[in-house]
């Protein structure tokens, strides 16, 4: 195969890569488009193989965060040619790791091996990207089966363990062989049969879900900010609920600039309202954080003060990586460099226990698990999330297939209050029970069934982390390199 002509198949893999994705869904294609890149893996120098995987990534990765040019174009007020450039380059950098990963797996594998290696090598990339520097593990292969017949495992494996079986399977799918017809079938066989109830209800609180949609161009204006407060404390004042839950950055200033006079006037419907704003000082460090507003002002249902500070940030938007203090200034992003939330505690609420989210930390579930076991374990988890400085397309459906899969792999209901979209109430089985339609602006009603316990993906991920994945990934990449090495007649 020429070259030209393998890196345009793999680019060409990675564009319908993206069609497994939210808001396509079309998670056959993921396994698909996987199974089309190993198969352009399966010869070649490892320097071509390399090349192939960089290029499918790219593709993948560039088109699937292209609405990060919204933000830095239409918002930072970059120039059209350095905004698209700032997007390839973040491209270009994480595809670097399945370029490593890839090549290196075909430097130590040929013949039968290589399709351990590949499987291998792929499940190691996804886990250095989701945690390497901070991790960003954006539309993560996992993710694409949330929905879907894979979607059994995701209680029991987690993200990344169904980031391994779509690649066991997808090289099951490219090798043609009759133990790759195993492969390609046992996970989704075996899967029909595993155990799916591992919670028990709590039982129910009534949430409402406030979504004032307020264009992100107008949210900082001075001008337009009394009548955004005057929205939400209208929208507030709607609301049924046992308590209310604004999104994240609502009010898009620190606490303390507020006044009093505001809090009472949220406060004076009877009901607790969960707040989005920032905590701190100037020489402290802001804090992007949630707090409880009762029918005492700053109360958690009417008794003890309750706040949650984010403490996963994210790079650029809210912590400034080393060196690129100089970018971050060109962006003009406010509040562009914050401090961490210190606790994780949940907040109780009509007798569940409701475990924050802010917006990007809903990506990390290892990060929450330990929120999630013992007698304290939250039964509720609630993201909130301004996804309006990336536009309606795409990413906000991405972040609600995020939410999904979280709700799968720990068997808890997640509710979301997003400032343009997707607000939405998901059970505990990752189903959408109801939503609001993006851009409009409305408080959404729900019901939400707490639960309790844990799934067997929460007990091992809480003893172990992701270990146990860096292990198989190593193993099989491992073990394809010394059979290959042993071979007669081969070198890796």
């Amino acid at each position: 195969m020429s070259r030209r002509l393998g890196l345009g198949l793999a680019a060409l893999a990675g564009l319908l890569h993206i069609g497994g994705f939210a808001p396509f869904e079309l998670y056959a294609l993921q396994v698909g488009a996987l199974a089309a890149l190993f198969w352009l893996c399966r010869e070649g120098s490892d320097r071509a193989i390399a090349v192939r995987a960089f290029a499918f990534a790219f593709v993948w990765l560039g088109v699937g965060l292209w609405w990060l040019y919204i933000s830095l174009h239409d918002f930072g007020h970059l120039p059209a040619p350095l905004a698209a450039l700032a997007v390839a380059l973040l491209a270009a950098f994480l595809a670097s790791y399945y370029a490593l990963a890839l090549g290196l797996a075909a430097r130590w594998s040929t013949g039968p091996w290589r399709w351990p290696a590949l499987v291998g090598a792929w499940l190691l990339a996804e886990l250095a990207r989701g945690t390497w520097f901070t991790g960003f593990p954006w539309i993560a292969s996992g993710y694409a089966h949330a929905v879907g017949p894979l979607a059994a495992w995701a209680p029991w494996v987690g993200v990344y363990g169904l980031a391994l079986l779509a690649a066991v399977m997808a090289a099951g799918a490219a090798s043609g062989r009759r133990l790759g017809l195993l492969a390609l079938l046992g996970p989704l066989l075996v899967g029909l049969a595993l155990p799916q109830s591992f919670t028990t209800p709590t039982g129910t609180a009534r949430l409402s879900l406030v979504q004032p949609s307020i264009p992100q161009d107008q949210k900082f204006d001075p001008d337009r900010f009394q009548a955004h407060l005057d929205t939400l404390a209208e929208l507030v004042g709607q609301a049924r609920g046992d308590a209310v839950i604004t999104p994240e950055s609502v009010v898009p200033l620190p606490l303390v600039y507020l006044g009093n006079d505001y809090l009472d006037r949220l406060a004076s419907h009877g009901r607790p309202v969960l707040l989005g704003s920032f905590l701190g000082t100037a020489e402290q460090g802001y804090v992007n954080s949630l707090v409880a507003v009762g029918t005492a002002v700053g109360t958690a249902v009417g008794t003890a003060p309750y706040d949650y500070g984010k403490h996963h940030l994210l790079p650029f938007g809210e912590v400034i990586p080393p060196g690129f203090e100089w970018f971050v200034r060109v962006l003009h992003i406010p509040m562009d460099s914050q401090a961490r939330g210190q606790h994780t505690r949940p907040w109780v609420v009509g007798g569940q226990r409701l475990r924050p989210l802010i917006c990007f930390e809903d990506l990390f579930g290892e990060e929450i698990v330990d929120s999630l076991q013992g007698p304290e374990a939250a039964t509720v988890l609630v993201n909130v999330s301004n996804l309006a400085w990336f536009g309606s397309f795409m990413s906000l459906d991405q972040h609600l297939q995020f939410s999904q899969m979280r709700a799968l792999e720990f068997q808890r209901p997640v509710v979301r209050s997003t400032n343009t979209g997707v607000t939405a109430a998901l059970d505990h089985h990752g189903r959408v029970q109801a939503r609001l339609p993006a851009l409009a602006r409305g408080v959404l009603e729900v019901e939400v069934e707490g639960r309790e316990g844990s799934t067997p993906y929460a007990r091992w991920l809480a003893l172990l982390g992701l270990a146990p994945l860096w292990v198989a990934g190593g193993l099989l990449v491992a073990v394809a390199a010394w059979r290959t090495r042993a071979a007669p007649g081969r070198r890796p």
